[in-house]
């Protein structure tokens, strides 16, 4: 969808509308629903969920997109992005207290190995390499790693509905002056660019993260992290279906690592083998 909307519109300023459309849809569900309305508003809660905001939505997918504006390719930048749950999963063993163990660290270790065999193969048509470009992926790994663990500590009693509006409207106050400094705001309103918004917003800046939040909120950083590993290999199906992109016999096999790295630190190999020893 972000290759879609980056035809018709600049990285910060397509960001901005986003997140402001996702803070409206939040408003307006709140404002639906009595139970919500009833909820008193703890602002130094708001605040924490405000700054984790920036980091998880502002500079995480800002940078992203910024350093493909810059000409850095979806490789590239995925790999980099990639290291996110190997420092999230350190950082919260060092910073929350959350266990390190040889199933975390093996998952980990090929859940990377099978993102780098995803992202070897979109390696062959990158674009041009820049130190800004790079600059700009290395603030998104720092933006979404630290973003995470922040969410994780800071974040917890806060009702999901208001951290996402907090972090949404965080996110439009953060990234407005970088679009109104820097870029055209300029925005070409196509039919696709009317689609690609609302998938954005709908099903991934309510539904999916959303969903993240909750998974940050139960469970334990470092394992939430571990997902990021399947988003190359799950774009690169897409990239296939969408886009008639090469599905190669590397991507098949990162796809399989990635998974296998994914089951094996969330558990879900040692939870099918106690099921299957029940029966």
């Amino acid at each position: 969808m972000a290759r879609f909307g980056m035809r018709t519109a600049e990285p910060a300023s397509f960001l901005s509308i986003r997140f402001a459309l996702a803070a409206i849809v939040l408003a307006a569900i709140a404002l639906a629903f009595p139970k919500l309305r009833t909820i008193k508003p703890q602002w130094k809660q708001i605040g924490h969920a405000a700054i984790a905001g920036v980091l998880l939505q502002a500079v995480y997918l800002g940078g992203v997109f910024a350093g493909v504006n810059e000409g850095i390719g979806a490789g590239l930048s995925s790999l980099i992005v990639g290291i996110q749950p190997v420092l999230t999963v350190v950082l919260a063993a060092l910073w929350l207290s959350e266990k390190l163990t040889w199933s975390k660290v093996i998952g980990i270790a090929l859940g990377f190995i099978g993102v780098a065999m995803v992202t070897a193969e979109w390696g062959q048509t990158e674009g041009i390499i820049t130190i800004k470009g790079i600059g700009f992926c290395v603030a998104a790994l720092i933006g979404i790693t630290i973003g995470t663990l922040y969410q994780k500590r800071f974040c917890q009693s806060l009702d999901l509905h208001f951290n996402m509006m907090a972090q949404y409207v965080a996110s439009v106050l953060f990234l407005t002056p970088f679009a109104l400094a820097w870029e055209s705001y300029s925005i070409s309103w196509t039919p696709q660019l009317i689609f690609v918004l609302f998938w954005l917003v709908f099903v991934l800046s309510i539904g999916a993260v959303f969903l993240l939040m909750w998974l940050i909120k139960v469970g334990e950083a470092g394992r939430v992290s571990t997902l990021f590993f399947l988003v190359p290999p799950v774009v690169a199906i897409e990239a296939w279906f969408l886009f008639g992109e090469p599905l190669t016999m590397n991507i098949i096999l990162g796809t399989v690592l990635s998974i296998a790295g994914v089951a094996i630190v969330s558990g879900a190999l040692t939870k099918i083998n106690n099921l299957r020893r029940t029966r």
